[in-house]
């Protein structure tokens, strides 16, 4: 990875009467611009997600999106769609005074990143994305319902079960939507911690067990059932691939993991088939962009879009 340089801006961004979004810009001021948009939604951004952008060329742009890290209020789902993240990502945009820009999205950030291509398509220099997510009710099935992945960590699954009770567990989805946005709080606490840890122990090629506390799990336990129910609000499980005659003029490079877990294969060989002008990197890793390979075949992509992309 590039050296992590700290941030020499950052503050919050009021996007709404109740929203304010973090921003921080580190590398060069006058490089070329590219946003890092965080998965979940809620999973947040890190120092370490710098490293992909060399500093000396990039100007290096990072968000928390509505609800999560240091954007305000925590863990808040009112006024949070994707078109409410959309918006936001051009009001930092214009605050910034940039013309057009390199997006970066993985997971569900890749999802944020195809919604915010298609809506503001002249805005956009180039696209790296990975772990495709379209967020579709066959995809959060996959991870949140009987017979997904639930058959490769059986034992996690029982755990991830555990706080719902028998009768409510045909549909897990509504289930912990109700317990996280519930008037009690220990059931709410307790539903937080085993909502993250189930999709936290799915993240790494090498499992990892986790140690986030409850009151840690709950912005990223309640915003994404919050998404998770609603569907995205993306209008039908085909929206984003049905739309991208918009966007199939923008240099796009996608980096999957073939044994992702998290966002499977075939959402990313289905994007890939319905925008043939995209490239389609397979790399033998699972879903975090930290993953041995997937890190490097996530910078080698980034460098090349110094010269690909449409800037």
């Amino acid at each position: 990875m590039h050296p992590i340089c700290e941030p020499h801006r950052s503050g919050l961004l009021p996007v709404s009467a109740r929203h304010q979004i973090y921003w921080e810009e580190s590398g060069n001021y006058d490089g070329l611009p590219v946003i890092f948009l965080h998965g979940g939604p809620g999973a947040g951004a890190s120092p370490a997600c710098r490293g992909f952008f060399h500093p000396d060329v990039y100007r290096i742009v990072i968000i928390d999106q509505r609800g999560f890290g240091h954007s305000l209020p925590y863990a808040c789902v009112e006024e949070n769609t994707t078109w409410d993240l959309v918006a936001d990502i051009e009001a930092v945009r214009r605050m910034l005074g940039i013309e057009k820009w390199l997006v970066f999205g993985g997971s569900w950030g890749s999802t944020l990143a195809l919604a915010y291509a298609q809506t503001h398509p002249e805005r956009m220099a180039g696209l790296v994305l990975r772990g495709i997510f379209l967020c579709r009710s066959s995809e959060t099935a996959w991870l949140n319902e009987q017979g997904g992945v639930s058959q490769i960590y059986p034992h996690q699954w029982q755990q991830f079960l555990a706080p719902i009770p028998e009768h409510k567990r045909n549909n897990l989805i509504a289930a912990y939507h109700e317990l996280l946005h519930g008037e009690d709080e220990p059931g709410r606490l307790k539903a937080a911690k085993a909502w993250a840890d189930w999709e936290s122990y799915l993240v790494r090629f090498e499992p990892k067990e986790v140690d986030e506390g409850a009151q840690e799990s709950l912005a990223i336990a309640r915003i994404e059932t919050h998404y998770f129910v609603y569907q995205g609000w993306l209008q039908g499980d085909k929206a984003i691939l049905n739309n991208i005659n918009q966007i199939c003029h923008i240099p796009t490079i996608i980096c999957q993991g073939r044994y992702d877990l998290c966002t499977p294969m075939q959402s990313a060989w289905e994007l890939a088939q319905a925008f043939p002008e995209a490239e389609l990197r397979i790399v033998q890793g699972g879903h975090s962009a930290f993953d041995e390979g997937l890190d490097t075949a996530l910078k080698e992509a980034v460098a090349e879009m110094e010269e690909r992309a449409d800037w």
